[in-house]
């Protein structure tokens, strides 16, 4: 199946019916109370259920009718067929040649034989992978593989970058109530000597795994930190008298002490790893796409092959809503195209994604590579320029730290930024305070942020509350900020699975519109290649500075004036 050309959204007759839809809101006045009053079936015909998500879109600026337009437009842009391309295995990843098949990381075991790519059969593949960690994990856990003093595992370390780290800290902290075998995890990331450093300074040696994650095993940061590890082990293990300074037992203790995420089954080898214990993944597999893979090793060992089959049977269940359900009931879907209404046409510039719920506190960063590594692109799939803005800039922090923080700007500032809250019915650590339920405290801020983002409080209302004349206007707040509220059951690993590919639609819906391919990422490429380059002249070659433009060269020039 060839890849069509992308269509130019904004020439077709259903971007400018959007357009001039648009432009009688704003005519009308975009007035969120007047809607409901007008409306009182609003709620009702803009909320939407997905697996065991609940969504209400009826705070956004939008009027029922705006959904039928955004189904109009997807329709327009080809994002059926896209989508259909996409769960086929069509190279749609057209600058790398590659298909695009995330959603086959999760796919179940009896879809084996039923899903051929490029001659592969991709499930069954998956799934022997998944069989060999789900078995690596149950030894680790149960204590049958012990250190190379005998001591059962306590800490996994990850050591891995960008999609390799992001995913799987991000899903850690949002499951650690269901890290049951006494085993925790940490991650290093940053080339950074601290990092490394901070991360392994009260670790035992003896009861450490680490797990190094590069699909080449030639990712500059990842290695480095993997050679610093290496001496990090073997250094205090001789120093504890752990192990003497044969060669037998250093080899015996990096094989002990180490596994993989790699293709790079010579590269592992020649590290010390045993390439028993490396688990790869394919090139179709993008790192920001990849937690649900063999980058998510360290989870299943935490949490048990269980709770991970669980936690890829949420992304599946996400998978299969947005592939089959018509566009203008599909909530995923019509959340791109949201994204895209307040992109374009209100030209929002940033995104809030405000979990309430503090597992959930890296869900944000990792959500800013998974959209803006996607989506930050300014060509289209065929090359030529895009014809719209395209990407925004995600950010946020759980509620309630962030109404502490940069709420001000959301509710009072001059720039218009869309907000997705998310929350969760129940908790797993209920308390209460008095005779007050905590977590329905926290609740309580949860829909009260929303309420008065969207309907906010008039001049009069302020007056009436005996405030003086003259402060009046610093108190009334605007209202009609637009916000999606998700609520759920629990966050389990089922629901966070769900939370990830619901946003990993929602961004294939966008760069579907904008004609943009999302699963390539050469823009992180050219400063790699610098620093390759310029790392020499940061020492003492000469030659090497002498190469760089006049404010690198000064800086350089400040860095060895003043390093110790």
């Amino acid at each position: 199946m060839a890849i069509n050309p992308p269509v130019d959204a904004t020439k077709t007759p259903e971007w400018a019916a959007l357009q001039k839809h648009f432009d009688e809101l704003q005519a009308e006045g975009v007035d969120l109370k007047k809607w409901f009053a007008e409306d009182p079936k609003r709620v009702e015909s803009l909320s939407f259920d997905a697996g065991d998500l609940h969504f209400d879109l009826s705070k956004n600026l939008v009027k029922p009718e705006t959904l039928k337009l955004f189904a109009d437009l997807a329709k327009a842009v080809g994002l059926e067929d896209r989508r259909k391309a996409m769960y086929e295995g069509v190279h749609i990843n057209n600058t790398e040649d590659r298909a695009v098949l995330h959603t086959a990381l999760r796919r179940p075991k009896s879809d084996e034989g039923k899903y051929i790519v490029d001659g592969q059969d991709v499930v069954k593949d998956v799934h022997e992978v998944l069989d060999r960690i789900y078995a690596f994990a149950d030894k680790v856990r149960s204590g049958e593989w012990r250190g190379v003093t005998g001591k059962k595992i306590k800490t996994v370390v990850n050591i891995g970058i960008g999609g390799s780290d992001l995913g799987p800290v991000m899903a850690y902290e949002a499951l650690k109530p269901y890290a049951d075998a006494g085993i925790s995890a940490r991650y290093v990331s940053n080339i950074d000597p601290n990092d490394i450093s901070e991360k392994t300074r009260d670790l035992d040696p003896e009861t450490t795994l680490f797990v190094v994650v590069s699909k080449t095993f030639t990712t500059l940061e990842t290695l480095t930190n993997a050679r610093e590890a290496r001496t990090w082990l073997l250094d205090t293990l001789k120093a504890n008298g752990a192990i003497d300074g044969s060669e037998a037992k250093r080899a015996e203790a990096i094989a002990k002490h180490f596994i993989a995420v790699s293709t790079n089954l010579k590269g592992v080898e020649e590290f010390g790893i045993d390439p028993e214990n490396a688990f790869g993944f394919w090139n179709w597999v993008g790192g920001r796409y990849s937690v649900d893979s063999a980058v998510g090793t360290s989870i299943a060992i935490v949490c048990g092959p269980k709770r991970f089959e669980e936690f890829l049977a949420g992304f599946h269940e996400i998978d299969e809503y947005f592939a089959n359900t018509p566009l203008e009931q599909n909530v995923v879907a019509m959340m791109g195209m949201m994204n895209v209404w307040y992109r374009n046409f209100f030209k929002a510039a940033t995104h809030a994604v405000l979990p309430y719920d503090q597992y959930l506190h890296r869900f944000p960063a990792y959500l800013q590579q998974l959209t803006m590594e996607s989506n930050g692109k300014s060509v289209r799939w065929d090359g030529t320029p895009v014809t719209t803005d395209t990407g925004e800039v995600f950010w946020g922090e759980p509620g309630t730290n962030g109404q502490h923080a940069f709420y001000q700007l959301i509710h009072q500032g001059t720039q218009l930024i869309p907000a997705d809250f998310i929350a969760f019915a129940n908790t797993p650590n209920p308390a209460k305070d008095g005779d007050q339920d905590v977590h329905e405290l926290f609740l309580g801020n949860y829909l009260a942020q929303t309420k008065a983002l969207a309907f906010g409080k008039t001049a009069d209302e302020v007056r009436a509350e005996g405030t003086p004349e003259a402060i009046v206007p610093a108190r009334v707040f605007s209202g009609n900020r637009p916000t999606t509220s998700i609520f759920g059951d629990a966050l389990t690993p089922f629901s966070l699975g769900e939370l990830i590919a619901l946003y990993e639609h929602i961004t294939f819906t966008e760069g579907t519109v904008w004609g943009i391919d999302s699963f390539d990422q050469w823009g992180v490429e050219l400063g790699k290649q610098l620093a390759r380059q310029i790392t020499p002249a940061i020492s003492q070659d000469d030659e090497a500075l002498a190469q760089q433009d006049a404010s690198t060269q000064s800086l350089i020039r400040f860095y060895r004036a003043h390093r110790k």
